[in-house]
């Protein structure tokens, strides 16, 4: 079982994303990977279940058929976005720069690059500009940590970050293949930076912003959770001063939400709302009120 949570993440990671590759490679249709995204979610909650990092999390909060229509909409999004990216290109008045010439998988690493600098820190901005937490409140809403809530957004959220992640795949001209596996990798990236597995990545960890490292930004506790805001590397938290490495195995259920919140709406389309509704608090109480803001 050591065996398995050590290896567990690098090997779901690179397994789906190169299947990816290799599908998209091959010419197969975008769509086709779709059922491959489904298969890597079945995986991640039989995994939730093999080893799980905390059992309470594997229990529903009636709030699977919510996480599935955010899942739905918002994974529909991002295919849909980048299917127009080579309409939206046309409109660059510029030919590509984008450098072909390096082999299949480094442009695959530097797509990833680029839209990690562009989403973590329209992530990060969405904790310090208030209409944009109107929107990302969604996301910490959740009172479990599970794979499948990764996907959880609000789709005006969502539309912010994939816009200013794939901003430099735009201007740089990417080629679509490669859009869209870095898309892809996406997908599988918040499977794992979500995941209730109990992986242990040991030095990874200072690179890559996986479950170990991500639980710490849903910490009910607007000083503790206020860190690690990367979605792929931990660099651009090192940069921006918020990074945090200590070990997050303290974190357990009954420590995450939004802090003086506790009534924040579960159903789908009341979650839609609620952005719209009132201001979300940003600040811890001084009596711990389960649902933390992070």
């Amino acid at each position: 079982m050591t065996l398995f949570r050590v290896l567990y993440a690098p090997t779901y990671f690179l397994f789906f994303v190169a299947g990816a590759a290799m599908l998209v490679a091959w010419g197969v249709s975008p769509f086709w990977l779709i059922g491959l995204l489904m298969v890597a979610v079945l995986a991640s909650l039989i995994a939730e279940r093999v080893a799980p990092f905390e059992t309470k999390w594997n229990h529903s909060h009636g709030d699977r058929k919510r996480d599935l229509a955010h899942a739905l909409v918002n994974e529909a999004s991002i295919l849909i976005l980048v299917l127009l990216l080579p309409i939206f290109g046309g409109l660059v008045p510029w030919p590509s720069v984008w450098p072909t010439s390096l082999p299949f998988w480094a442009q695959i690493l530097l797509a990833i690059l680029l839209l990690d600098a562009g989403i973590s820190l329209a992530h990060f901005a969405s904790h310090r500009v208030p209409l944009l937490w109107r929107f990302h409140a969604v996301h910490h809403s959740v009172r479990r940590i599970y794979g499948f809530n990764g996907l959880l957004k609000h789709p005006v959220h969502q539309l912010i970050e994939i816009s200013v992640g794939t901003l430099p795949w735009l201007l740089m001209g990417i080629p679509q293949d490669i859009a869209i596996i870095g898309s892809f990798a996406v997908a599988i990236q918040l499977q794992l930076q979500h995941s209730n597995v109990d992986m242990r990545i040991g030095p990874l960890a200072y690179l890559w912003a996986v479950a170990p490292v991500h639980r710490h930004h849903h910490l009910a506790s607007a000083t503790e959770g206020d860190f690690n805001f990367g979605l792929f590397f931990t660099i651009w938290d090192v940069l921006l001063g918020t990074a945090q490495f200590k070990s997050s195995d303290h974190i357990r259920a009954g420590q995450v939400g939004i802090v003086g919140r506790s009534d924040y709406p579960k159903a789908y389309l009341a979650q839609l709302a609620e952005p719209f509704r009132k201001a979300v608090p940003q600040a811890i109480p001084s009596s711990p009120d389960i649902g933390g803001r992070s």
